[in-house]
């Protein structure tokens, strides 16, 4: 039973105790030529049921050495990148599912081959401080699992994976401009949360990267961008907070919220207007 079969989380396991009995006593570093391809594969899924996923990938792949090109070798070959998956293996797991994906590209696993590669990026985003080369990757990876197989049962948790992956990237970008403007240097500042304006429009960042937008420009004392940023704030987000502290910082000076074309938010604003959002 291959890993797409159980949704690639379980293993649905079929050992008799024959299986067990007759390969109880060695290791997956042991001489296993002459053992049936069936007979390891069967130890491989009993080191599953104990956890011991490293020794599991490690039978796998005995599969695969011994039989090449069989039935057993392609079933082992998924079941060794679930393995090493599991054993937060994730270099290893990416090559086993890649080489999957180059040997079965048309196989009913490939899905799950390519999924897996995608989580072998992504179960290694942790935090926002972390390097967002990995985020980056797992972005590329998860777009194929919904590009290429969106019939698939992986396809839905990809497009909440990239959602979640995506919002990761904007709120590194929010915390690298808090970071600016905490310690006043507005311009590189402004640079960040204009980021996640224009590129990161579609997650929770949005309306705070607008607050911090009219908060840098009007440090810098460019008053019209400032304003413009209110507008779009008001125009989409009225009901929030940060549009009501904008709104106030603007009024404190004596600056009503209004839209100026003469600058890039101006742009944004008139896309918006007409649907287009970005």
């Amino acid at each position: 039973m291959t890993a797409s079969k159980t949704g690639g989380l379980g293993v649905a396991l079929g050992l008799s105790m024959v299986f067990l009995t007759a390969c109880g006593d060695y290791a997956p570093t042991a001489n296993l030529e002459g053992y049936p391809a069936e007979e390891i594969y069967a130890r491989a899924e009993y080191e599953i049921t104990q956890k011991d996923f490293g020794d599991a990938a490690e039978f796998f792949g005995e599969v695969e050495r011994l039989y090449p090109y069989s039935d057993w070798a392609k079933r082992a070959l998924i079941m060794q990148a679930f393995s090493y998956h599991r054993d937060r293996d994730y270099e290893n797991a990416r090559v086993s599912a890649q080489r999957f994906l180059d040997f079965y590209p048309a196989d009913e696993d490939a899905a799950y081959a390519q999924y897996l590669l995608a989580l072998s990026y992504y179960d290694q985003i942790d935090d926002v401080g972390r390097d967002q080369g990995l985020t980056f990757l797992a972005l590329q990876e998860l777009r194929t699992v919904i590009e290429r197989y969106p019939d698939s049962e992986y396809a839905r948790s990809a497009i909440l994976k990239f959602d979640l992956a995506f919002d990761h990237l904007a709120a590194k970008e929010m915390e690298i401009g808090r970071y600016y403007l905490k310690r006043k240097h507005y311009a590189a500042a402004s640079n960040r949360f204009r980021v996640v304006v224009e590129s990161f429009q579609s997650t929770q960042h949005t309306p705070e990267a607008l607050h911090r937008l009219v908060e840098s420009y009007l440090s810098l004392g460019l008053i019209e961008e400032a304003q413009t940023a209110g507008a779009i704030l008001g125009y989409n987000y009225q009901s929030s907070e940060w549009y009501e502290a904008s709104y106030a910082l603007l009024t404190q000076q004596g600056l009503e919220v209004k839209v100026f074309d003469n600058n890039w938010l101006g742009a944004v604003y008139r896309q918006m207007i007409r649907g287009e959002w970005l």
